[in-house]
């Protein structure tokens, strides 16, 4: 079996080496949307999506850090490691990542694949949809550090700048899995606790506390 990587995120104390990739450390289970059973077997399990710089990697790390979750970045399932584009197979990233929902009890996950999202929603205390709009998205992707975990240099990836500036802009207008239409569907039909961030979260100011 290939060995799959890590990130360093979250939990300092949790064990390494479990079998999924792109995780830090911490725990999930299996529930309804509804979010009862979910928070009888104990959360917190949070999903942060929304567009491509809309912050869900810096908010997703400050909540990783903060409760003491497993950090899944979704990008490290999708594609290829040590590829640019090159996508995995569907079939293992579906496994992957219920591997990873029946190992973890404490988790945040992030992304913007609707398909990968609403699978772990049906186990998710919680839905955040990041929304502050196509200008803070731009000035996120071109202030972006190195993604050392999607490219294999700062070169490579800024010479896929371009080509990400115009696929962020055409969030608002797309209809595929990682556009807002798609985004807003999932976040209106989910059942459970969710919340909106219509500007860049700020970590000094109080959350508002998420809608039922």
């Amino acid at each position: 079996m290939e060995q799959l990587r890590f990130i360093n995120r979250g939990d300092e104390g949790a064990a390494s080496g479990r079998p999924a990739p792109g995780i830090s450390d911490g725990g999930a289970d299996t529930d309804g949307r509804d979010g009862e059973g979910a928070r009888a077997r104990g959360g917190p399990r949070i999903i942060v999506f929304g567009n491509s710089g809309s912050g869900k990697s810096t908010y997703a790390a400050h909540l990783a850090r903060e409760e003491g979750l497993v950090h899944l970045d979704l990008d490290t399932l999708v594609w290829e490691p040590g590829k640019v584009a090159v996508p995995r197979p569907t079939s293992v990233v579906q496994a992957d990542l219920q591997r990873f929902l029946d190992a973890e009890k404490r988790w945040v996950i992030e992304g913007c694949y609707s398909e990968w999202v609403e699978v772990a929603s049906a186990q998710c205390t919680e839905l955040v949809l990041l929304n502050p709009g196509e200008a803070t998205c731009v000035a996120h992707c071109r202030a972006r550090p190195w993604e050392s975990h999607k490219y294999r240099s700062q070169e490579e990836q800024d010479k896929m700048l371009g080509f990400l500036l115009d696929w962020v802009r055409a969030y608002y207008t797309r209809d595929d899995s990682c556009s807002l239409a798609r985004h807003r569907q999932l976040f209106d039909d989910f059942k459970g606790a969710k919340r909106e961030f219509t500007a860049p979260v700020s970590f000094c100011a109080p959350e508002v506390p998420p809608s039922t």
